[in-house]
């Protein structure tokens, strides 16, 4: 069962973001359905939509920072339920089984990740629309539960702008910042 969905779209680099109803893939027995809440507003959405890059697709419905709650899941589902509250990011798919994927850096695919939006799922051929609708149809191994302490809405830019701080601090170890060090530094 695919889902009827009304979203914001772009229609050509030039125009604004215009309503836009379209068919979301039916779920797959790993896929997690969720009713979009907040979506975040990044500037590589702002980048996409005026073709920037040169890859854009029409109509583009924009937004990788999703946040919202579990609809339904498939029968192979089993970190999340119905009800949880959740986010998505940029990817949406991946191959799962090359070197790049095996170590959970998926963005490297080296058979090509598919991004939440502008993009062509491989398993269907269907085209890939982001958060700015109603709803999102998504691989479990790409949703993330959202802790009940965090405010929903604050939630969704963690969801980009967080993962890209926060990832080069773990990577080099430096969560730990010695303030009198910076205040020297800052200083000289």
């Amino acid at each position: 069962m695919s889902y009827r969905v009304k979203s914001y779209a772009a229609h050509s680099p030039a125009s604004r973001l215009g309503l836009f109803t379209f068919e979301r893939r039916s779920p797959r027995p790993d896929d997690v359905v969720i009713e979009i809440l907040y979506c975040g507003v990044c500037h590589s959405d702002v980048h996409n939509v005026r073709n920037d890059w040169g890859n854009a697709q029409y109509p583009m419905v924009p937004g990788h920072e999703i946040v919202g709650r579990v609809l339904e899941v498939g029968p192979e589902v089993t970190r999340v339920k119905p009800g949880d509250r959740v986010g998505v990011g940029c990817l949406v798919e991946s191959c799962r089984h090359c070197r790049a994927c095996g170590k959970g850096w998926e963005q490297y695919c080296e058979n090509g990740a598919t991004y939440t939006y502008n993009a062509n799922d491989p398993a269907g051929g269907t085209r890939t629309y982001g958060g700015y609708s109603e709803k999102v149809v998504v691989a479990e191994h790409f949703v993330l539960k959202v802790p009940d302490a965090l405010e929903l809405a604050g939630a969704a830019p963690l969801l980009c702008a967080g993962i890209t701080t926060y990832s080069p601090l773990r990577h080099w170890n430096r969560f730990v910042i010695d303030m009198a060090s910076l205040k020297d530094e800052v200083a000289a």
